[in-house]
């Protein structure tokens, strides 16, 4: 037990026919089950200046829920915030994820220590035992729970990024669709004026066409032809204007019709 001078004493009490190495192995029993509980306690201080971060980005992360959940930020704000409390919680993870894990080691140490140490109770006086109970396990308990809390706050701000990245995705899928329906009306115009500027294209060409078969039909008729250019020219507009969009549509076919 620990005495008023801050040391602690412990009463050993062996059969008369122990020998001297057994007694030698409880003494070192005894030196690294004090050995490791210092060192199970180093983690300690780590946690108790870790408490504070902790409940700043457990504070920080629920007012990021909150303006996730009503839309009071914006998409691109809440994910520069995220970005920057998960940042924070990986660095805690990296820096402290180690020593807890040691601390968890050592304390097993301890415990098999003092097993094989089989002791009995003096009436009156505490055991090893009953003082690592009373004294190491309420901070290995803290230990542990900083543990698991920093551990549940990462996969709460991994939870809450997803669902930030979700909800950005579908704003994305619904911009791209729109972009789309503008691409597909645009395509839509475009083809309406293509067909436009072929049927254009059509009358013009037709109309240069029998434009020359008139000047053919009148020189004929000027070389002592017995035709009537005017009539002539008339009776072969349709030909003209089917041969021209025949021609068209043949070029057309080649060129936008997929092979």
């Amino acid at each position: 037990m620990l005495r008023p001078s801050g040391f602690e004493r412990i009463l050993i009490v062996m059969s008369a026919d122990a020998s001297e190495t057994r007694a030698g192995r409880v003494l070192q029993r005894l030196l690294e089950i004090e050995t490791y509980r210092l060192m199970a306690l180093r983690s300690l201080p780590m946690v108790k200046q870790l408490m504070p971060e902790l409940t700043d980005a457990e504070r920080l992360l629920a007012e990021i829920t909150a303006q996730l959940e009503n839309k009071a930020a914006s998409d691109q704000d809440l994910l520069d915030t995220l970005t920057l409390l998960a940042a924070r919680i990986e660095r805690a993870t990296v820096e402290h994820g180690y020593r807890f894990a040691a601390t968890q080691a050592y304390n097993k140490l301890v415990l098999q220590r003092i097993a094989d140490l089989h002791e009995k109770a003096i009436p009156g006086t505490q055991t090893i035992g009953e003082f690592m109970q009373r004294r190491l396990s309420p901070a290995i308990a803290t230990v542990e729970a900083t543990a698991q809390r920093l551990g549940h706050l990462s996969s709460r701000v991994s939870r809450a990024s997803a669902l930030l990245r979700t909800r950005v995705d579908i704003v994305t899928e619904t911009q791209n669709q729109q972009l789309l329906e503008k691409l597909t009306r645009g395509q839509e115009l475009q083809l309406r004026l293509q067909s436009t500027v072929e049927g254009l294209s059509i009358a013009a060409i037709s109309y240069y066409v029998v434009s020359l078969l008139l000047y053919v039909t009148k020189a004929g008729k000027a070389a002592g032809l017995p035709i009537h250019p005017e009539l002539v020219t008339g009776a072969l507009i349709p030909i003209v204007l089917w041969i021209v969009w025949r021609t068209t549509r043949r070029i057309h076919d080649k060129f936008f019709k997929p092979h």
